[in-house]
């Protein structure tokens, strides 16, 4: 159930409703997207602005820390209760608690930045794979690659599965595009707090892979 469709589009609203949170409310930086993240990093070196390029470097680290992290609950994280996958999805709940916990003032917009970096690198290395395809479920560029090489393949093979393929992969972007608007309208109305309806998701997922697969 950890790679059921159902999972990677619950995930992958999460993914588009912390990008849009953090942008908006918590200093203009991207939870998931470490590439425009280094491109503002670049920016603000050449500006001179060391301290504002801080705030970009430090979730990018976050990231890469995370992704070490992801790795070693995988190697060593499974019980007989609990699968790996539903340990991280366990740590990104508390961290996400925690940082709504926070005080709502622009002086903790970095400890928030890198609490939701570090658990959307955890969600990128811990599902990438989504029914049958590999996917990001808190990224879009890699998948709408992927979405067009598979229509391409369509028109030469005629084969259902990739089109199938390009389908699948143009789900998860749009369940993103709807995390994102989702964010964007529960930040406007409920300001920094508004992080805690992505544990909403988390439980979804965590309760989705109790399930045995159909």
């Amino acid at each position: 159930m950890s790679e059921a469709m159902w999972t990677g589009a619950v995930l992958a609203v999460v993914g588009g409703y912390f990008d849009a949170y953090t942008y908006i409310a918590r200093g203009g930086v991207f939870a998931n997207a470490q590439t425009g993240n280094i491109v503002l990093l670049g920016v603000k070196l050449m500006e001179g602005d060391v301290l504002k390029a801080l705030t970009y470097f430090i979730p990018i680290l976050a990231f890469t820390v995370g992704i070490f992290v992801a790795e070693y609950v995988r190697k060593v994280g499974n019980s007989r209760h609990l699968h790996w996958r539903q340990m991280i999805i366990l740590i990104e709940i508390l961290l996400v608690i925690g940082t709504t916990l926070m005080p709502r003032t622009g002086t903790c917009d970095m400890i928030v930045n890198v609490c939701i970096s570090f658990v959307c690198s955890l969600q990128v290395q811990s599902f990438r794979k989504i029914d049958g395809i590999v996917c990001a479920t808190t990224m879009c560029t890699g998948n709408l690659r992927s979405a067009a090489e598979a229509l391409v393949h369509y028109q030469y093979s005629k084969e259902s599965r990739d089109l199938h393929n390009a389908v699948k992969y143009t789900a998860i972007n749009l369940f993103f595009i709807i995390g994102a608007a989702l964010g964007a309208l529960l930040t406007s109305l409920f300001g920094e707090t508004a992080v805690m309806f992505c544990t909403v998701g988390l439980l979804i997922v965590l309760v989705l892979m109790f399930r045995k697969p159909a």
